[in-house]
């Protein structure tokens, strides 16, 4: 929950004093080990100031992994939810030139976004404190307390960011349990351009209005689904795959899914999550020349990766049981082993004691099924390249 931050302390942190002594909290090292004593030198400063100002050091801290400010106000919760600033960017892409109201802005991290390509930006938000936030946080925006189910604009694209936390921080599942209930929302704003934020796993099934569902992935982790309705949307299913370097690319359903299923070639690929989640393995390995191992199961292969991705060349596979997998780790003299499974019902965590590992020798170890089979696949895990790929191909590799 954290600390239960009131509009006057939003206003004190907003003045040079406020500023000042978040600065002076600022150089407490404020560590597990050495917290108490933190705020206990922070209580000997700021009297009763002291709770909010080393909630506010801590939580810009935090949000230095999620977002480019060193000087914004969040609450503990606003920050849980906040989209990372590169998904937040991707998204307002599709917003340049338009008119945008975020309804349920926080302390408008999306706001700030969509202020840097929207013609006009209005946030709002039911919860007075993390509006007041939002005030300060994004002065080029207009902002109103306005409950997200009770439009308070016209004519304007409606971003949305349900709670998908309960009030003791659980999280929730369904989306006719978010704050606001998804349909509601959609109901709300029917017959408008929405760009609404939802948890990556949600079923299709449940949100029957949104005409594009977007996957969205952030170095590797899958972030969000978006779902898009009207003209914003401008595929039925998409994945966007992000990287902290700016780097980015998309894929759509759009796209052709011609695919074979090949035997195991040279090279094992395991697709982004967004294209798995999104249902675009096939258009994926259609798009660099892959394979699929089979047509249940998202690993691909082929004789040459993608470049920039975690890739496994094959050392050695075949039918697995456990007893030949540990003999053949022994023989490769393996003494560590990440271990991927997918298709097969085998907790690494059990399996990994009982192959008595020994050696200098590291390995990727992927357990899946290929048709009826469960085949056991020895890999060494890189990071591909352009150039790396060239290597392989001069050696034969």
């Amino acid at each position: 929950m954290g600390y239960p931050f009131t509009l006057d302390d939003v206003a004190y942190l907003r003045t040079p004093e406020g500023e000042a002594a978040a600065a002076e909290v600022e150089r407490l090292p404020l560590t597990p080990a050495s917290h108490l004593a933190d705020v206990t030198t922070a209580r000997s400063l700021f009297g009763a100031r002291a709770g909010a100002l080393v909630e506010t050091v801590l939580l810009r801290r935090k949000a230095s992994a999620k977002v480019p400010w060193r000087d914004w106000l969040f609450t503990a919760d606003a920050l849980q939810q906040a989209t990372p600033w590169p998904v937040a960017v991707s998204r307002a892409a599709r917003l340049a030139g338009r008119d945008v109201h975020d309804v349920t802005c926080s302390v408008g991290v999306d706001v700030a976004a969509a202020a840097e390509v929207a013609r006009r930006v209005v946030g709002s938000d039911i919860d007075p404190v993390r509006l007041a936030m939002a005030r300060g946080n994004v002065p080029s925006a207009a902002f109103v307390r306005a409950d997200a189910l009770h439009p308070a604009t016209r004519d304007t694209v409606v971003l949305a960011d349900p709670a998908r936390r309960d009030a003791s921080g659980r999280r929730r599942w369904r989306p006719a349990d978010f704050t606001p209930p998804l349909d509601a929302l959609a109901a709300a704003y029917a017959g408008r351009d929405m760009s609404v934020k939802c948890a990556p796993g949600v079923d299709p099934a449940d949100v029957p209005w949104a005409d594009e569902i977007e996957l969205v992935s952030l170095d590797g982790a899958v972030r969000e689904a978006c779902l898009w309705t009207g003209t914003l949307a401008t595929a039925h299913r998409r994945a966007t795959v992000l990287r902290s370097d700016g780097s980015s690319w998309t894929l759509t359903d759009a796209s052709d899914d011609t695919c074979p299923v090949t035997p195991i070639d040279a090279w094992i690929i395991d697709p982004d999550g967004a294209v798995v989640r999104a249902g675009l393995v096939r258009h994926y390995a259609a798009r660099h020349g892959l394979s699929q191992l089979d047509e249940h199961i998202a690993y691909l292969t082929g004789p040459v990766p993608p470049p920039g991705i975690r890739a496994f060349q094959v050392l050695e596979h075949g039918k697995y049981t456990e007893k030949s997998l540990r003999a053949a780790l022994s023989r490769l003299s393996v003494g560590r082993a990440e271990i991927l499974v997918r298709g097969l019902d085998v907790d690494p965590n059990t399996l990994r004691p009982r192959l008595k590992l020994r050696g200098p020798e590291e390995a990727s170890v992927i357990l899946t099924r290929i048709g009826r089979t469960p085949t056991a696949i020895i890999c060494r895990a890189s990071r591909h390249d352009v150039e790396t790929s060239a290597l392989s191909l001069r050696h034969g590799g």
